[in-house]
C-alpha cells in the first residue's frame, strides 16, 4: 500500500503545496518522496504514478466539501469540540466558507473530484484530514505544547520528526522540518493510514451525496 499526504493550499499557492509519499512496510510507513511547490496536474500525476505500483490511500488537509448556506458543516463543529476537549485552540477548524478559507475549499473540492476520476491500475481511496488534530490527538498532555507552535518554530518541528519516528513513520529525511507544510504532509498521511486501518481518534463518516469522504484525525 502507498499512502499520500498532501498539505494543500489555495490555487494560486503552489508553493506552499507538498505532497508527501510513504510505502507501507511489515507495518511500518516508510518514507518514500516529499514534493513541493505542486500544483493540480502534478498531483494527479503523482497519485496516477503510485497507483501503477500498488493501492494508493490519500489523506488531504483541505475541505473537500461545504455546507449549503455557508458556515461549519457538522464535522466542523464536531471536530473543533474534540479538540478544545484534547487542549487545543479552538481557531485550528475553521468554516469551509470562511473568507480565508474559501480558495482551499474550492481546490480541495476540485483536486478530489478530479482524483476521483483517474484510471488506475490499483485502487485509489480519499479521506479529509486535519494535521494538527492528529498529531494532537496522540500525544501526552505534557507533549500537547508541541502542537501549538510548530509552524513558527523550527526546533519544534525538529522534536515532531522524532515524534513522528514513534508513530511508524520511518526515514523521514531531517529536510522535512524545515516548513510546517512538509510536517503537516506527513501528518496527513499518518491520519490517512489510520483511517484505512480502523485506529483513528475521531471520525466523521461521508454523508452522500453532499459530502462524499470521511473526515477524520
Amino acid at each position: 500500500m502507498r499512502v499520500i499526504g498532501i498539505d494543500l493550499s489555495g490555487p494560486s499557492n503552489h508553493k506552499d503545496t507538498v505532497l508527501t509519499v510513504f510505502e507501507l512496510q511489515k507495518g511500518q510507513l516508510k518514507f518514500v518522496k516529499c514534493r513541493s511547490d505542486m500544483s493540480d496536474e502534478e498531483i494527479l500525476k503523482e497519485v496516477v504514478v503510485q497507483s501503477q505500483l500498488d493501492e494508493v490511500v490519500i489523506g488531504i488537509d483541505a475541505p473537500l466539501s461545504y455546507e449549503d448556506g455557508g458556515g461549519d458543516r457538522e464535522s466542523d463543529r464536531e471536530l473543533r469540540k474534540f479538540t478544545v476537549e484534547i487542549g487545543m485552540r479552538p481557531g485550528s477548524v475553521m468554516p469551509p466558507t470562511l473568507n480565508r478559507m474559501v480558495y482551499l475549499t474550492l481546490r480541495g473540492i476540485k483536486l478530489s473530484r478530479e482524483i476521483a476520476t483517474q484510471k488506475s491500475k490499483h485502487p485509489i481511496s480519499m479521506v479529509e484530514v486535519h494535521p494538527g488534530a492528529i498529531i494532537g490527538s496522540r500525544m501526552s498532555p505534557n507533549e500537547l505544547r508541541y502542537v501549538l507552535t510548530y509552524k513558527q518554530n523550527l526546533e519544534v518541528r525538529r522534536v515532531l520528526l522524532n515524534w513522528l519516528e514513534e508513530q511508524q513513520l520511518i526515514g523521514i529525511p531531517a529536510t522535512v522540518a524545515e516548513q510546517s507544510h512538509s510536517i503537516d504532509a506527513c501528518a496527513a498521511a499518518l491520519g490517512a493510514w489510520h483511517w484505512k486501518v480502523g485506529t483513528w481518534k475521531w471520525k466523521s463518516p461521508a454523508k452522500l451525496p453532499l459530502h462524499p469522504y470521511d473526515y477524520c484525525c
